[in-house]
């Protein structure tokens, strides 16, 4: 207490000498250079008269301004700005005469005040806690986003609009911003842009996907694992920058502030976990290589310190550095959020606390200061031991000095607070923060000839027994008890502070470990005896379990609800050790009905990847669940460039299926290029990859493949969507030459659907998706690799398959051209009308010649395509060894396709025999149509076994119609020439 009393009689004697108005207003005393002055002495002169105040304000600021050019440069160099704080200090002072001078000159000067008189109006509490910076007038408009994000040159607002001119206003119109990160920002464009989106966080951060990709390809190896946490967590850091700021111009009423704010909150929290496993693991990796926990050295001496004792036990117990380390992590994720308190705290003169109080004292008022006895006396105890009060204001500033102090020690930033202390003439509490240190002379131990400063508290022991007891006192405010309960200890007065799960870890964190210190600093030391501690300081024993426990039931309901928030169940796992654990509760996100987030997914894959790349592979199958959804949440929001990179990571039979799903969306000609290529790059098994794609597509609802006997007209005619689908699908197999061969057999099996179904066209459009050198590519490519030896019977058989399709496509395309030309391209004989003149009938005998040239030619065209028909069909049903037969066992023969096989034949042969009898008959060659069924009938090629019974007896039919035929030209049934 005596240097309490020291410090603050220090500061009374310097502030003795200062006046009532000097107390008051520095800038009031100081007429003959202050406008506000001369306003002040006109109020004091009896009537006010503005024209004659008008008339005094311009004369001294025409002799300012003749005035100023004759000031050194220098001089105006080392003027200091008068802060805004400063400013609204001063005319916050309560003074009757000045608020009505104030008024007065409101009065004359006319509605609209100037900003200096806006502030000086505005209410104390306002401007204590509000920020200075003037609303923007609200917009009418849903889209005008100007206001949101400031004026800019091409719409900007009269200067009799603005309230406070801003150094941004003469800038140019693309102004940008310099963010962590090297990030640069155009406010006019992109900002505008992220705002119009329906979820501007979600937009902002569509990048972190590509560049945690990239940072991934950057340090591919594990000896670079800890490099690349540190660029994640860069990455986030620079995301973060970019969402608050967009946050602060989002409205708050609109539906994008809450989702943009999800997104800054996520990202926040990531970055911090991110934090947390570089620190934690980069300890446990390096505590596996060096010694298991070495043995407890032998420090028992009188001249060991106390830091070498803590330095020694965190060497020792990898358990208590690491909860060390938690506690470094949690102040260093406050310390991100802590701003300069320096500016705002200026509530205080430079030399003494409690100005309005001593000037009270000063004044001789202390005893009658409205209903309440003031304090008399000025020392730090003063209004504990006399039970009085400070004036309000310094009550008010005192209670935000001690808020600030712990926000410094929550985030570890103990040296700021103590600087805090003394700028606020507190120099005696930053002293009282510096008994905390650890005690070490580094002269006991020797080596050196210099003395060196001694370091710490000698008696900290006596301190932190103060402390405690400072701690319990309830007459002390919540937080200068909640500062020493952190320094001595004292769990049950901290917690009251704590309003986070954040702030609650901390303090169990910082008790746990307080109290290890403690113990091994008392066990060892035996120098001299310490002062012993409140039993209730070790009653409690805490273990991380055990803390997690107390926070997840805990009475508040804030960190009971935060402790429930998916990143602080990661970060518990990852304190904890619990790999095991962790992935099966991430792997319980991706399969519930309410997934994740989108960036908690890509958080959970990336922290999957890292314990793989350090050799923790545990509960690889929940691994690869959860990374399978983050590729397929990579497909649903369009990062196309990612998902090869990631489906690599996947087990083998998992890439196939997942990339096969992925491709099947894709239609582009370039896309699907670009994805192959992707694929190619990350390692995937194409040929694999793109054989399941179209075996997906083109076995997606098929139905059986049977012969059916009827077909309607729809069915025949019609190419569906879903069938042009399967036609495109082809395409995945023709850009790389060494699938030519898998092409071919997935081709023939979407045309052997397409015929089975009679749509020719489509089969067609097939067809002419495989290139015309398959084959011979196919024989190359076989020959380079194996020599002489023959292609497999699976490539064969589909060769030959391939070769039959393409005999009934053109033997049906041929047909089709001779049915087109037969019935619609035949000339018409012209007609004489009855009654007609010469000149008539000369026209029509010449549209007779015109008609027998035409027809000539018709029949003549007829010729031709009936033998090219006739010839192309013969081919089908002539095919060696049997169209659509397999002449080569496979080894794992496809019972399947060797059944479609069989039914096409049942299907297209038929048909192929009454469409060649057809074109026989219709061109009178009727004998041709006996030598059809010879064929048919023949055991060698045994076409008859193809037919049903309703299908022989219809063919049946139709040669006894040429059989008639025959009869009627005088030849036999089978058209030979009857005897005579």
């Amino acid at each position: 207490q005596s240097f309490k009393m020291a410090a603050a009689g220090k500061g009374s004697s310097q502030s003795g000498g200062k006046t009532p108005g000097d107390r008051l207003s520095a800038s009031f005393a100081d007429a003959a250079d202050s406008t506000v002055g001369v306003i002040w002495q006109m109020s004091q002169e009896g009537e006010f008269n503005p024209a004659a105040m008008n008339e005094a304000l311009d004369k001294r600021r025409q002799l300012r301004k003749n005035f100023r050019p004759s000031l050194p440069t220098a001089a105006l160099a080392a003027s200091p700005a008068v802060r805004p704080e400063a400013v609204s200090r001063t005319l916050r002072r309560k003074s009757t005469n000045v608020e009505k001078s104030l008024q007065l000159l409101d009065q004359a000067v006319g509605a609209t005040p100037g900003p200096v008189l806006r502030m000086a109006r505005t209410p104390a509490s306002q401007l204590r806690h509000a920020s200075y910076t003037p609303r923007p007038i609200p917009s009418t408009s849903q889209f005008d986003v100007s206001m949101t994000l400031g004026m800019t040159p091409a719409k900007s607002m009269p200067l009799s609009q603005s309230m406070v001119q801003t150094p941004a206003r003469g800038l140019p119109a693309t102004m940008e911003m310099y963010t962590p990160g090297r990030v640069t920002e155009d406010i006019t464009s992109t900002n505008m842009s992220l705002l119009l989106e329906e979820d501007p966080g979600l937009a902002a951060s569509s990048g972190v996907y590509t560049d945690f990709m990239q940072c991934l390809r950057r340090r591919p190896t594990s000896k670079e694992v800890f490099e690349l946490l540190d660029e994640y967590q860069q990455v986030c850091c620079e995301q973060v920058s970019l969402l608050k700021r967009i946050v602060k111009k989002v409205t708050t009423a609109q539906n994008k502030f809450q989702l943009t704010l999800t997104v800054l909150q996520l990202l926040q929290q990531e970055k911090c976990t991110w934090r947390l496993l570089f620190s934690m693991y980069k300890d446990r990796i390096q505590s596996e290589f060096s010694e298991s926990e070495a043995m407890m050295t032998d420090l028992v001496n009188n001249n060991v310190s106390e830091r070498r004792i803590v330095e020694a036990l965190f060497e020792r117990e990898a358990s208590t550095r690491q909860s060390q380390l938690v506690i470094d992590w949690l102040e260093r994720n406050a310390a991100d959020d802590v701003v300069d308190f320096y500016e705002k705290v200026e509530f205080y003169s430079q030399s003494v606390c409690w100005e309005n109080t001593l000037h009270t004292l000063q004044q001789g008022t202390g005893l009658s200061h409205g209903s309440r006895a003031l304090v008399t006396e000025m020392d730090p105890d003063a209004p504990i031991r006399q039970q009085r009060p400070l004036a309000d204001l310094d009550k008010e500033d005192e209670v935000r000095l001690l808020k600030y102090i712990f926000t410094y020690l929550r985030a570890g930033q103990l040296e700021e607070a103590q600087k805090l202390c003394r700028k606020c003439g507190q120099s005696w509490r930053a002293a009282t923060l510096e008994g905390w240190r650890l005690y070490h002379d580094p002269n006991m131990e020797g080596g050196s000839s210099t003395l060196s400063p001694v370091e710490g508290n000698p008696n900290r022991d006596v301190w932190k027994a103060v402390c405690w007891r400072m701690a319990q006192d309830e007459r002390v405010h919540l937080y200068e008890r909640a500062v020493y309960a952190a320094l001595s200890g004292n769990l049950k007065e901290l917690l009251p502070a704590c309003e986070s799960w954040e702030d609650w870890l901390w303090a169990y964190y910082k008790v746990m470990v307080d109290s290890r210190v403690e113990q091994e600093i008392r066990t060892v030391r035996g120098d001299r005896p310490l002062e012993p501690l409140p039993p209730a300081y070790w009653d409690r024993v805490l273990t991380p379990d055990a803390i997690f426990k107390e926070l997840q039931s805990s009475s508040h309901e804030g960190v009971q609800s935060q402790a429930e928030e998916p990143f602080h169940i990661i970060q518990k796992y990852i304190i904890l050790g619990d790999v095991d654990g962790l992935i099966e509760t991430m792997s319980e996100w991706v399969r519930s009905d309410f997934p994740p987030h989108q960036h908690l997914v890509r958080f959970m894959a990336h922290l999957v990847l890292f314990f793989r790349s350090i050799g923790l592979h545990t509960k690889d199958e929940l691994c690869t669940t959860i990374l399978e959804h983050y590729v397929r949440t990579l497909m649903d929001t369009g990062e196309t460039q990612l998902v090869a990179f990631y489906t690599a990571t996947l087990p083998l039979d998992r890439q196939v299926s997942l990339y096969a799903h992925f491709l099947e969306r894709v239609e582009e000609h370039e896309e699907r290029q670009m994805c192959l290529e992707l694929a190619e790059e990350a390692g995937l098994d194409i040929p694999t990859i793109t054989k399941t794609v179209v075996e997906n597509i083109r076995t997606h609802d098929q139905g059986d493949f049977k012969v059916s006997v009827e077909f309607t007209a729809a069915l025949e005619a019609a190419t569906s969507e879903d069938d042009r689908r399967k036609i495109r699908a082809i395409d995945w197999l023709v850009f790389d030459q060494s699938q030519r061969a898998e092409a071919l057999k997935q081709s023939n099996a979407v045309m052997r659907t397409f015929l089975a179904m009679k749509k020719h066209a489509a089969a067609k459009e097939v067809f002419e998706k495989i290139p015309t050198d398959s084959v011979d590519v196919i024989n190359r490519q076989w020959q380079i690799q194996n020599g002489s030896a023959p292609l497999p019977a699976e490539d064969d058989n589909a060769i030959r398959e391939y070769i039959c399709i393409q005999t009934y496509i053109m033997a049906n395309d041929a047909f089709n051209d001779w049915f087109s030309h037969f019935h619609h391209n035949k000339p018409n004989r012209p007609k004489l009308q009855e009654g007609a003149n010469f000149t008539e009938k000369v026209k029509h005998e010449h549209r007779e010649q015109e008609f027998e040239v035409e027809l000539s030619r018709w029949h003549h065209s007829l010729s031709l395509q009936t033998e090219d028909v006739v010839s192309k069909i013969y081919n089908v049903l002539l095919f060696p060894d049997g169209w659509m037969v397999d002449q080569r066992m496979e080894p794992d023969e496809d019972e399947g396709r060797t059944h479609q096989l069989d039914l096409l034949r049942q299907l297209c042969l038929p048909t192929m025999c009454l469409l060649l009898h057809t074109v026989l008959h219709e061109t009178g060659r009727y004998a041709d149509c006996m030598v059809l069924a010879d064929i048919i009938a023949s055991e060698q090629h045994q076409l008859y076994s193809v037919f049903r019974r309703d299908e022989l007896q219809r063919f049946l039919q139709k040669l006894r119609d040429s059989s008639i035929q025959l009869l009627d030209q005088n030849l036999d049934p089978l058209g030979y020439q009857m005897a005579s």
